[in-house]
């Protein structure tokens, strides 16, 4: 029997006539106990791997298509017994999985900078405010749904929500894709134990060249599977980024400042001959890398401003429009009054529950932090909504919605006299918030779609993203606060820079403090408006640049593997290997983040004493030249099951 696939109108439907779901007519289980736990198991996992991986490097995954590939493997070991499972089933897991990464994004973008201004959140503290920034975004958009998903299909593509469609409709006809990801998991692990846990391979390679200039990459299979997912366009960008900052910035900023008898500001103690070319990043560059990025992002904001406008307006029409009754169960919507009475009771508990957004003890302040959650997050939440549907997830301007609620969020506060630490974290909480909602509002905005062609009820697809990000938000915030006790530095050190939260951290200190090196700052901006208006992105330049040319190498390799492997083949043959590398790569950074998790959690159960290994004593030309093959070796074993044909 031929396998099911999605029809032609999913993509192209035809002029005046609506869409009939792959699924129309048919009664099918959907959102069961078996999709619920498996979904709910699911994004626990990848968002315990998402947040190690957004504090390594900045960035996280879509997890939707891993987690519904995953989804079919479990449920086709469930058949062995005699259990049955839907296509709907299949979906309702990964929408309720997928929710994790949104949360994490959210999270990881914003709350380390409390950790950095040595103010110590309680696991509850950040587990109820990303649960009510997670559900305000879910909430949101569902008044968009009829607007954006029905009306517009065929305008907006929804790139990630399509492909899950099709992994799903793919995977009916055999679970064979998945050895992919599972194979990734385990080779992520055996790396990740071989650098971190047993030691017997260096964390990075590294040659110094003149002046303090040092060409490095990272032995991470994670990093390597991130830029195979992104591609070689993007992922040389980034490293460019990296490689401006390492070999021509530090070696400037070294020849320039070698003959200077003072410190430099904002270093106050060392002269610049005198630093090393970390002490120079992470006293100079990194201001310059802040400046980049804060820029990049306001940049790809303003480009978006007619999207923003036109998608705000429709919205507003949208909301009365919402709560028209509806015929068909896939149309079937939670009420337009649910949403407002649940955000009401959400606002409500941000306003009245002390701790949750900040320190500060008064009604009066909290009260102007929830409602200014309330309206970043309804504007900010149909923007990401339409915006994802144009550029997805993966290039979804969270960034710069999140600095432009901190900016806004920061003049209020000086305006007021909010300006001591208590206020700087309150304002960084109202940034979470909203960060979260956007975030999450872009994934359900995909998962939305991929119900929608398949003949999903949009109602139990609501439900299940609630219920994801109830479930994932503990997981998230206590992983968050393991690393940060249990890694050497903590949150912001070499090991996780946390790059997200130390630009929010710098934006609010600008604006509250007035203690930001702006010379350095009004560079980085310079820079990334040069890359602007050579057209190209960025946001992911200014990301390189602010990151370790070593993180960026590591996912410039895994673009150039895409680029070889797929080059000069037929078009099958390569759309075969792209896919099969994206199923790698995130099992990749699957493993390793979930590795990274489990070695954190061994030193925090052996009461904080850290990792030494085996311990092998090599000399330094040793231990480069293994790291040199350790990452030819991870090339190797992904290109080999990329290009397998069975």
């Amino acid at each position: 029997m031929e396998a099911p696939k999605l029809p032609p109108t999913a993509y192209e439907p035809k002029p005046g006539e609506p869409y009939v779901p792959l699924t129309h007519g048919q009664n099918l289980p959907e959102f069961t106990v078996k999709a619920g736990v498996s979904g709910i198991l699911l994004g626990m996992l990848f968002g315990a791997a998402n947040t190690y991986l957004g504090l390594k490097a900045g960035l996280t995954i879509s997890t939707s298509i891993p987690v519904a590939v995953l989804t079919v493997v479990a449920f086709r070991a469930l058949s062995a017994v005699g259990a049955r499972h839907s296509v709907l089933e299949a979906n309702m897991s990964q929408t309720i999985g997928s929710a994790s990464s949104s949360v994490a994004s959210g999270v990881l973008f914003t709350i380390p900078a409390l950790f950095m201004w040595e103010l110590a959140p309680a696991w509850g503290q950040i587990t109820l405010l990303a649960m009510c920034g997670g559900l305000v975004g879910v909430l949101a958009m569902i008044p968009l749904r009829r607007y954006l998903i029905v009306r517009e299909h065929g305008k907006l593509p929804y790139p990630e929500g399509m492909a899950c469609a099709e992994v799903l409709v793919a995977a009916e006809g055999g679970g064979r894709q998945a050895r992919p990801v599972f194979l990734g998991i385990a080779v992520g692990m055996l790396f990740k134990l071989l650098t971190d846990g047993f030691k017997l391979v260096a964390s990075k390679f590294e040659l110094a060249l003149v002046y303090k200039a040092k060409l490095s990459i990272s032995v991470s299979p994670a990093l390597v599977g991130v830029g195979y997912i992104l591609g070689l366009r993007v992922a040389t960008v980034m490293v460019a980024g990296g490689a401006l900052s390492a070999l021509v910035i530090i070696p400037a900023i070294n020849l320039w400042g070698s003959g200077l008898d003072a410190p430099f500001y904002p270093e106050t103690e060392k002269l610049i001959r005198d630093m090393s070319a970390s002490d120079i990043w992470n006293r100079y560059v990194r201001y310059i890398g802040a400046g980049a990025v804060a820029s990049a992002g306001i940049i790809t904001l303003i480009r978006s401003i007619p999207t923003m406008i036109e998608s705000f307006r429709l919205g507003v029409r949208q909301l009365g429009a919402g709560a028209e009754a509806a015929r068909e169960r896939t149309d079937h919507d939670l009420s337009f009054r649910t949403v407002l009475v649940v955000v009401a009771v959400i606002v409500l508990v941000l306003a009245l529950v002390p701790g949750i957004l900040g320190f500060i003890d008064s009604f009066v302040v909290r009260g102007l932090a929830a409602l200014l959650v309330a309206v970043f997050a309804f504007f900010f939440v149909t923007v990401s909504s339409r915006i994802v549907g144009l550029v997805g997830v993966t290039s979804n301007p969270t960034s710069g919605m999140t600095i432009a609620t901190l900016l806004g969020t920061s003049l209020i506060f000086y305006a007021l006299g909010w300006t001591d630490l208590y206020g700087k974290a309150t304002a960084l909480m109202v940034g979470t918030g909203v960060c979260i909602a956007a975030s999450i509002a872009g994934d359900c905005s995909q998962d939305l779609k991929t119900g929608f062609v398949l003949g999903a009820t949009p109602r139990s697809q609501q439900i299940g993203e609630l219920v994801g990000v109830l479930t994932s938000a503990g997981v998230v915030c206590a992983v968050v606060m393991l690393l940060h006790e249990s890694v050497e530095g903590g949150l912001g050190g070499p090991e996780l820079p946390a790059p997200q939260g130390v630009l929010m951290q710098l934006v609010i200190d600008g604006v509250l403090g007035g203690n930001l090196p702006w010379n350095l700052i009004f560079i980085g901006a310079g820079l990334a408006a040069v890359v602007a208006i050579l057209r190209l992105p960025s946001l992911a330049f200014a990301v390189g640049l602010y990151l370790p040319l070593y993180t960026m190498a590591a996912v410039f390799l895994g673009g150039l593997l895409r680029h070889l492997l797929t080059r000069k083949q037929p078009a099958e043959v390569a759309e075969r290997r792209r896919e099969r590398g994206v199923l790698i790569g995130s099992g990749l950074v699957g493993g390793a983040g979930l590795t990274g998790v489990l070695l954190a959690l061994w030193v925090a159960l052996r009461g904080g004493q850290k990792i030494t290994g085996i311990g092998l004593d090599l000399p330094a030309v040793a231990e480069q030249a293994i790291a040199l093959v350790t990452i030819a070796a991870i090339l190797f074993v992904i290109a080999r099951i990329a290009t397998r044909t069975k």
